[in-house]
């Protein structure tokens, strides 16, 4: 990176601080160069936060990294301003809330490795959160995720939230939406399961379907799972803890 780029990162994102409606108690920001220079936007730069407690992760490319930073910035600064917002409803999510103005001007895209050099290199297991669709959408959109796999609260089911052109969209194991707990976000429910795959199955269908993921049932575990897409090209692999 061009010399000064760590003070105008740590300025920009100071300047978005304000926004925060608790005590930021930790921040780090990474700024990457992306190897491939046929990208159109080659500069990644990503803030993690500790508000008091609860992390807030945003994630943004740009052509060069000043681009990139006051872009950050400004997607800091809306979700701070989100996050504030809702806690001061008492947490009542409203219908839309998320659909306006959320989407980044520029989202990272990933490397396009050849399918058969891609690997799965990152294997995420943990709990997954117990909670409603209002909730899954203000944790992907707080965390700044593509998708949320959760435990949907009321049919009980491994379930994945992600972002149409649309609005959101919502896929399960087994699914069954007169079964949902009561929410206010509108979201669509894919009536189609997910395939049963092991993980090597579920890595080549990636690959060939060219998808950013994919749920699927493991059917080694017996559990929902996501295979996606990285930035470096490979693959990380989300199932849930035993």
């Amino acid at each position: 990176m061009a010399p000064g780029i760590a003070d105008y990162a740590e300025r920009r994102v100071r300047s978005a601080l304000r926004y925060a409606h608790e005590p930021v108690l930790h921040a780090r920001v990474r700024v990457q160069r992306h190897g491939d220079p046929a990208v159109a936007r080659p500069i990644t730069a990503q803030a993690n936060l500790d508000v008091n407690g609860r992390i807030v992760r945003v994630q943004v490319a740009g052509s060069v990294a000043t681009e990139a930073l006051d872009l950050l910035r400004d997607r800091l600064q809306h979700r701070l301003e989100h996050i504030a917002r809702r806690r001061k409803r008492g947490a009542v999510v409203e219908p839309h809330e998320w659909r306006h103005g959320d989407e980044p001007a520029h989202r990272p895209s990933y490397f396009p490795r050849p399918p058969d050099q891609c690997e799965v290199v990152r294997h995420k297991s943990f709990t997954l959160a117990r909670c409603d669709v209002d909730e899954a959408v203000f944790e992907m959109e707080v965390m700044d995720y593509d998708f949320h796999l959760f435990t949907e609260l009321g049919s009980e089911q491994d379930s994945v939230l992600y972002r149409t052109p649309d609005g959101y969209r919502l896929a399960q194991i087994d699914p069954h939406p007169a079964e949902l707990a009561k929410h206010f976000t509108p979201v669509t429910v894919s009536e189609r399961p997910p395939p049963v795959l092991t993980t090597a199955e579920a890595a080549e269908r990636l690959g060939t379907l060219g998808l950013p993921f994919l749920f699927y049932l493991d059917g080694e575990r017996g559990r929902g799972a996501v295979l996606y897409r990285r930035y470096d090209g490979h693959y990380g692999l989300i199932t849930p803890a035993e």
